[in-house]
This record gives structure tokens, sequence and C-alpha cells, in this order.
């Protein structure tokens, strides 16, 4: 223990530089060095680097050893911290699920976007695949007149998407099933809009990513075989079919390596206006398309 060492706000950014160099880079640990101190100060971030003498007390300093030590194995923070933000709500994660990223909130954005410049109401929302819930408790929270339904194939996934809809007090109705095999006896009604963050890393993605993705977020979430990158795509492309509305929408967040094939699988299942759109840093990863 090194509690002498972080006496300050300063001392801290100097600690976890020293401690984390092997784990992240310089700007990333910055980045969740402000986030541990303004969750656990319940403070600013313009306030920590305005006040970098700001002292700390000796139950904040073996928190923040606690933390640290945490960190140093690669954990993502969000799962030691058992919350993260996402679209100005705040949700529970656990290594159960997903942590949720920014471009899923472009994904959310674009979904809003949509629904707010057509021309019918939407009534009926499906989240396929749905983790903390974050997508489908956000467009409830921003569509309070459409009925969300969301889909998990875990039951500790939707523990914690459960959780979360209560946190923000959204009304959503969860469903445990596998969307790869969807049991007949689950009755639903046609959807306006559905819409699926699926598993689609592949092995040869995997040696790419970081180990605090491959070492602690949840498999089932993430990854595909490799010689079948579309698997899940094909799956909702199918249930799509079935059960969303002429002139429906679709929305997909994929991977950026196959933007174009799954593209072109929709245009084979006879889905019209598709559109492939970038994320902010450029890499095609959302799609659009109309039943």
């Amino acid at each position: 223990m090194f509690l002498c060492c972080m006496k300050t706000v300063k001392d801290v950014f100097h600690r976890f530089k020293l401690q984390l160099t092997d784990v992240y880079d310089l700007q990333e640990t910055e980045a969740i060095t402000l986030l541990v101190l303004s969750d656990l100060l319940d403070t600013s971030k313009a306030k920590l680097k305005a006040f970098p003498e700001t002292e700390l007390s000796f139950q904040q300093v073996e928190k923040l050893e606690d933390i640290l030590s945490e960190l140093t194995t690669g954990k993502p923070l969000q799962y030691i911290l058992g919350h993260t933000d996402f679209y100005g709500l705040t949700f529970r994660v656990t290594p159960a699920v997903l942590i949720p990223r920014p471009e899923t909130e472009e994904l959310v954005q674009w979904i809003l976007d949509s629904v707010k410049t057509s021309d019918t109401a939407t009534k009926n929302i499906l989240d396929i695949g749905t983790g903390s819930g974050c997508i489908a408790i956000t467009l409830k929270n921003q569509i309070a007149l459409a009925e969300l339904f969301a889909i998990d194939i875990s039951a500790n996934a939707l523990a914690i998407a459960r959780l979360n809809a209560d946190l923000n007090q959204a009304q959503v109705n969860f469903i445990e099933a596998d969307i790869l095999n969807f049991p007949a006896s689950v009755q639903l009604p046609k959807f306006d809009t559905i819409v699926s963050n699926p598993p689609y890393v592949t092995e040869t993605d995997k040696r790419q990513m970081h180990q605090n993705v491959t070492g602690f977020e949840p498999h089932t979430a993430l990854f595909v075989p490799e010689n079948d990158p579309l698997l899940f795509y094909k799956a909702i492309a199918n249930f799509a079919q079935e059960r969303l509305v002429t002139g429906g929408l679709l929305f997909f967040e994929i991977n950026e390596s196959y933007g174009t094939e799954t593209v072109e699988m929709l245009m084979d299942k006879d889905f019209k206006n598709i559109e492939l759109r970038k994320d902010l840093p450029g890499r095609d990863r959302m799609i659009r398309a109309v039943r």
C-alpha cells in the first residue's frame, strides 16, 4: 500500500500514470483518472483540473488504491465503479453485460431523428440483444408513447436491464429468448422499428482488441464464428421480415469490416432504402433499412 503517495488530486494523477503505463496510454490514463476522481469526489472534471492541490481523506485514498489495483489487471473502470453514463442516463453495468459505448449513442440518435421525421407514429419498438438495456431504456425515455420490447438470451443480462429500467423509470417489456432459435410460443406484436447491436466480433478482430474487452466483457455478446460473421444479422433480418410493419425501420450497429456485406445481405432480403453510416471516428458502424 502507498497511501502516503496520494494526498492530493495532483498526486493521484501521478500515481495512476505510473501504475497504468503498461495497461493504457497516457491519454486513456488521464481520462480514467478524471472519471475515478469525479465519481469518488462527486465533483466536475473541470474543478479537478482547476484545483489539483485539493486534499483527499484517508478513506478516499484507500478507495483509490483499491480501484487502482483492479485497473492494473485490465478490468474496465465501468465494471469497477458498477455504473456508466449513456445518453445522459445512468446505467448499472456488471460483467454480465457489455459496457455501453459512444457509437451506440450515435445509433440511438439516428433512430430518434428517423422517428421524428417519420410520416407514421412509432407505436412498438424492439431491441434485440438488449444487454444492459441502454438502447431500449433510452428510446423509452425519449419516446414516451412508444411501447418498448427487449430480447436477450442471458437471464443475468436481463436482470441488470430490469434494474436499469427501474433506475431510469422506464417501462420496457423484457423477454428471455434466443434470436437464433426464437420460440414460436412467444407472442409479440408487429413492430414499427427493430434495432440490434448483436455480436459481431470475429477471431481475427479479437486478436486486435484490448484485454479489458476480451478478458472481462461477456463473450456471448461479442463473438461470432469466423466463417459466419453475419450470423446474427441474417437471423434478425429474417425475423424483421415477419415482424416489421411495411415501411418499418431496421437499425443495426455493425462490424466496420462487413458494412458492404451487410448491405448486400439486406438487399437480397428485399429491404429498401438501405443506408450505411459512419460513426464520428469515420468507421462504417451502423445501417438503416426499410421493410
